[in-house]
């Protein structure tokens, strides 16, 4: 089997930490061809690193190459165009979260995807955890029935990153990421809700097959930070669910950087948790319970899964893409009605809602 030639497009600190060291894991299969990231210097080093035979700091130079699979992990707010411009040149891609910040980008993605047979992965690492994954069938299997509420909750070690006082405590050190990238509006999108809470729904949204239909959000930024540290908000989705997320900034060293993101969901027929933090896993019905005997650690956060399940469907493997571009454009969704919520101190219906209700 041929190698898939892999194309770069934004090498920042979560890429090198993360993905290219997993898509190292398998050279076997694939060839680190060419990357893309602004300032020479770094870009040199994440080249010679990793052995990428191209380095540029224009992305058109990694599409040029030609390249199989392609990683778009760029500021949020170009996503929408370095993922298109890859798919449009052959290339299967993995976008990092958040998706896109339009909902309207996110879902011309999922139609591209569609129109040219190109395979869309985007990074919800936490999906492709054994615990998640457990619960996920049992829930495609048995079910809670029509779910009618839904708590997400999430905290995380975030308010160096988005008050500019420091860098995220898992991301290379030797990466420090450009301020604005997190925390300008035009190219992340916002804070918390866009840097944490796109994966919590990323999770709660693939567990349940929910799809929103209008938020009021809550924000705060204390620190005098650019962007939003806290976020509370009351969701109602489109098959008559309410729920709530929350999600905040908390403490670097307070008991580490584990995550605290919990999904509870009540349903017709039973009722539904999943809590990486305490590991837990659960499900009860009325006619019986699952219990997950899960170990510490279990529900660390990795994303060793879509790098590796992007190679795996390029190479044609049947695999499951428990990540899809469909699953993240209904996050993003959300999160869009959150921020405009926040400005307008309104119930916002989600984009497309309407039109959905009266199809």
């Amino acid at each position: 089997m041929a190698k898939l030639r892999l194309g770069v497009i934004g090498a920042g600190s979560w890429a090198i930490a993360s993905h290219l060291p997993n898509f190292a894991e398998r050279r076997d299969e694939v060839d680190f061809v060419a990357v893309a990231r602004h300032g020479s210097e770094l870009l040199q080093k994440v080249k010679d690193d990793f052995g990428f035979e191209i380095a540029s700091e224009s992305y058109r130079d990694v599409l040029d190459a030609g390249v199989d699979i392609c990683l778009v992990s760029s500021p949020t707010g170009l996503h929408h165009e370095h993922a298109k411009a890859a798919m449009e040149s052959g290339a299967h891609v993995l976008v990092e979260k958040p998706f896109t910040i339009r909902p309207a980008d996110a879902w011309d993605l999922v139609d591209v995807a569609a129109r040219l047979d190109r395979h869309l992965v985007v990074s919800f690492g936490w999906n492709y955890r054994p615990m998640v994954r457990e619960m996920k069938r049992a829930m495609d299997e048995r079910g809670i029935g029509r779910i009618e509420q839904m708590t997400i909750h999430m905290a995380s070690s975030t308010r160096e990153l988005l008050s500019n006082t420091g860098a995220y405590p898992d991301a290379a050190p030797e990466s420090v990421p450009e301020e604005r990238t997190w925390t300008d509006p035009g190219l992340s999108g916002g804070g918390y809700a866009q840097a944490q809470l796109s994966h919590a729904l990323g999770l709660a949204l693939w567990l349940t097959g929910l799809r929103g239909e209008a938020a009021f959000a809550l924000m705060s930024a204390p620190l005098e930070a650019p962007v939003e540290l806290h976020d509370a908000v009351a969701v109602r989705y489109d098959d008559g669910a309410i729920g709530t997320v929350g999600g905040g900034s908390c403490h670097t060293g307070a008991g580490g950087n584990k995550h605290q993101l919990e999904v509870r969901a009540i349903g017709s027929e039973g009722q539904v948790q999943v809590d990486v933090e305490r590991e837990a896993g659960w499900l009860w019905r009325t006619d019986g319970e699952l219990k997950l005997d899960l170990e510490e650690g279990d529900g660390a956060y990795d994303c060793d899964g879509p790098p590796n399940v992007l190679i795996d469907l390029a190479q044609g493997r049947e695999v499951e893409n428990a990540s899809p571009g469909e699953l993240a454009a209904r996050t993003v969704e959300i999160i869009d009605a959150i921020y405009r919520s926040a400005r307008s101190g309104s119930l916002e219906r989600v984009a497309g809602a309407d039109e959905r209700a009266t199809a």
